[in-house]
C-alpha cells in the first residue's frame, strides 16, 4: 500500500513538472534582472548529483519540490500551481538577501 501512494505522488509530481517550468519561464524570460537570481535559485535547488540521473536536468527532486510547493502555496503541494508573481517575489527576495561578497 505504501509503495503505490508513493508511486502516484511520483507520478503527481513528473505530470505538473511541465506546468511548473512554463510558469516559471513565463515570469523570469521577460525580466533579465532576475536572470541571475533564477540561475542562482536553480542551482540551490537543483538534486544533488542532477547530471548522473535522467532527466539529466538541474531541476530540483520531486519530494523536495513539493515540500517547496507546500510551505509557500498550501494544499497537497500539487494541487495548486505557482503563479507567475509569486516567482518574480520569490526571485526579487532573493536578490535582496543574497550575500554580498566582497
Amino acid at each position: 500500500m505504501a509503495g503505490n501512494r508513493v508511486d502516484q505522488m511520483s507520478t503527481a509530481g513528473r505530470h505538473h513538472w511541465g506546468r511548473h517550468a512554463a510558469v516559471v519561464l513565463q515570469a523570469v524570460v521577460p525580466h533579465p534582472a532576475l536572470w541571475w537570481a533564477a540561475l542562482g535559485a536553480l542551482a540551490r535547488l537543483a538534486r544533488p548529483g542532477w547530471w548522473r540521473r535522467p532527466p539529466f536536468l538541474p531541476v530540483p527532486g520531486e519530494e523536495y519540490w513539493r515540500f517547496r510547493l507546500v510551505t509557500a502555496l498550501g494544499g497537497t503541494g500539487w494541487d495548486e500551481v505557482p503563479s507567475s508573481a509569486d516567482v518574480r517575489s520569490y526571485l526579487q527576495w532573493c536578490r535582496r538577501t543574497r550575500r554580498r561578497r566582497g
